[in-house]
């Protein structure tokens, strides 16, 4: 069975989507659409932005979402038996299964980053990448930190859990995670606390957005990040993407419950490789590629 992934913010890069769109006139009109219905030229960005300004949420997520949607729509062999998409991925993923119109998808991305970016701005907060570590020995960690807001973010895959809350108290895990037996804790560069309370103010706005849009049952189960399990129903679908912005994203366990389920082939769909190394470590004997 088949497996398509879609990645999130952090594999993006110049020039994404330029090959696409100059040899399929399918794509062409997918991206020219997006334009008028962003109101500006994401296109541009993406084409012959600088890396400084594809880094820029508001620009990321829709870019990102947007590369690997019209890489699916327009490629015929695009047939999955199953669904997930990292982060901002998932709607991606929801889109390219059809429980999302391709507009109403991309208004969503936008939306998405928009109330991000904004939440951001309000308190400085930070990520960081831990590796080495179990999972619950991080889990233990973040939640004996109390003076301070921190919490396990991403669970990429098997030793290697994203941390995300205060500046402060990210810092104050990296000290305790390293003393409990962490290869490293990287600081990543990012413009605040992504899947952290710290996302309240944008789950509100986000979910507004959310409920204005129509939901439809997928071509195939979707894999949400909230809990890891398959899911067809249109309300469920709605109700998890609302609360991932707020909870970790369950990656290693997606991939797991995936492979549980039948998936012997994963194909990343977007910009970058990033799930095509993930999915290595996760499920080593999987068969891995990209469209």
């Amino acid at each position: 069975m088949k497996a398509y992934v879609f990645p999130g913010q952090g594999s993006q890069f110049r020039g994404m989507g330029h090959d696409l769109y100059l040899q399929s006139e399918a794509a062409r009109r997918l991206f020219d659409q997006a334009n008028q219905i962003l109101g500006y030229n994401l296109t541009q960005i993406m084409f012959e932005g600088t890396d400084e300004d594809l880094k820029q949420t508001i620009y990321t997520q829709p870019a990102v979402f947007l590369h690997g949607v019209v890489l699916a729509m327009t490629t015929e062999s695009f047939m999955p038996d199953m669904v997930a998409g990292h982060s901002l991925g998932e709607l991606a993923a929801l889109t390219a299964a059809g429980a999302l119109s391709f507009d109403d998808g991309l208004r969503l991305a936008s939306v998405r980053a928009t109330a991000m970016q904004r939440a951001c701005e309000l308190v400085p907060s930070t990520m960081a990448a831990v590796l080495g570590l179990s999972d619950d020995v991080i889990e233990t960690v973040c939640a004996g930190i109390t003076e301070e807001i921190v919490v396990p973010a991403n669970y990429n895959c098997p030793g290697q859990v994203v941390i995300s809350g205060s500046v402060a108290g990210v810092q104050l895990a990296e000290e305790r995670l390293k003393a409990a037996g962490a290869k490293r804790v990287v600081p990543l560069a990012v413009s605040g606390a992504f899947h952290s309370p710290f996302m309240e103010p944008a789950q509100t706005e986000f979910a507004e957005a959310v409920e204005r849009m129509s939901f439809h049952t997928p071509r195939c189960p979707i894999y949400q990040n909230v809990d890891a399990k398959p899911t067809t129903n249109p309300a469920q679908l709605k109700a998890n993407l609302i609360a991932q912005l707020t909870s970790p994203v369950r990656w290693t366990q997606s991939v797991e419950r995936m492979n549980a389920d039948g998936a012997t082939e994963f194909i990343e769909s977007g910009p970058g490789k990033v799930l095509q190394g993930l999915v290595k470590k996760i499920s080593p004997a999987a068969a891995i590629s990209a469209l």
